[in-house]
């Protein structure tokens, strides 16, 4: 929801010589639009082609994988990632997600076209402990995104004997 998954993800998959994998192309390309399939479907239908989606990116070859702000909401891909996944939490400012969410051109179906503070923080407040379930925990730096990705490469190394080497790995997953 708006944290920069997408753009800290694809650095970071650079950084580490690894694939770059966003469960939402996935959806997008096997569903349709998100917001037509949610609305076709609703949230729950949405979560399962969710978990679908980031069971196939699991099941490919090694990568970063990017996944949507409500993905470990649903319990059935909260599990597939707490098994197979290294997974890390991108915490960012209440303030800077409806700031971002607000400047965004993708419309979020639980926040609609005119997010607010007070939405945000409803869903941040009810996400939040799953959220530090988290491997690693990275608060959001003020500085580029590409700084975000090393900070989380240093932490990811400090952490993990051989991680300096993951791009050239056979097993474990970032995500």
């Amino acid at each position: 929801m708006a944290a920069g998954k997408t753009t800290v993800g694809r650095h970071l998959a650079r950084e580490l010589g690894l694939l770059f994998v966003d469960t939402d192309d996935l959806i997008i390309a096997r569903e349709g639009a998100i917001a037509t399939l949610f609305a076709r479907v609703g949230e729950a239908g949405f979560r399962a082609a969710e978990c679908a989606a980031v069971c196939e990116a699991l099941d490919g070859p090694l990568a970063v994988i990017a996944l949507g702000g409500g993905a470990i909401t649903y319990e059935p891909t909260r599990a597939l990632l707490a098994a197979r996944a290294f997974r890390v939490y991108l915490d960012v400012p209440v303030e800077t997600l409806v700031y971002r969410l607000r400047r965004s051109r993708t419309v979020r179906p639980l926040v609609g076209a005119e997010p607010t503070i007070e939405r945000v923080r409803e869903l941040l407040d009810a996400r939040e402990p799953l959220y530090r379930e988290a491997d690693l925990i990275v608060r959001s730096p003020q500085t580029s995104k590409l700084a975000y990705a090393r900070r989380i490469v240093d932490e990811i190394s400090a952490r993990t004997p051989g991680a300096s080497t993951l791009g050239s790995a056979s097993n474990g997953r970032t995500q």
